[in-house]
């Protein structure tokens, strides 16, 4: 006799709405799971989160290694394209249970999702690219930040200034424009 798996109301949160629908409908073909909520946005996804209250999230946005703070009450499952080093350790850092490469199978997903909602950590090795920048965590994460467009808070202001100073850029602006042309936000 086969163990029935609990069922699992999922939110799904993804920047590009052909992805999105496509990857709705994939789930949504996978026994035991329902998404019960789209976002296409990190704020949408937290606001959706609130009144909907999935057991899981899966998100695919732009900064979703930022997104599972955002979420402390619902385990999340991180999607990502073109993994730039050092997404893993800030998905990890903000509270994330689950990270991996879009491309995995539908088979692989759910394996993620069920793990990410039962505690455990589920990370594709695909995903473990080298960090070989010199920046801190902290810079990284306020770079991120600032790419976003988000104002950066004063007392962050100072991770900028030493991204800039360690990257030889005149101001906190280049030192943006560095970090994203070497893949590292």
């Amino acid at each position: 006799m086969t163990e029935r798996l609990p069922a699992l109301r999922l939110l799904l949160a993804d920047d590009e709405p052909g992805r999105r629908a496509a990857l709705a409908a994939l789930l949504a073909l996978q026994e035991g799971l329902t998404v019960v909520a789209e976002a296409d946005s990190a704020r949408a996804a937290q606001a959706l989160a609130a009144s909907r209250r999935p057991d899981v999230a899966v998100l695919a946005l732009r900064s979703a290694g930022l997104v599972p703070s955002l979420l402390p009450a619902c385990p999340t499952v991180i999607l990502t394209t073109h993994d730039r080093p050092g997404g893993l350790r800030r998905a990890l850092r903000a509270g994330a249970g689950a990270y991996l490469p879009r491309s995995v199978s539908a088979a692989e997903l759910v394996r993620a999702v069920r793990a990410a909602h039962s505690g455990r950590r589920y990370i594709h090795p695909d995903t473990l690219a080298p960090d070989t920048t010199v920046l801190t965590a902290d810079e990284l994460d306020t770079l991120d930040l600032a790419a976003t467009g988000t104002p950066v808070p004063p007392p962050a202001g100072r991770h900028l200034t030493s991204a800039a100073a360690k990257l030889g850029t005149a101001d906190p602006g280049a030192a943006l424009r560095q970090a994203r042309r070497h893949g590292w936000i």
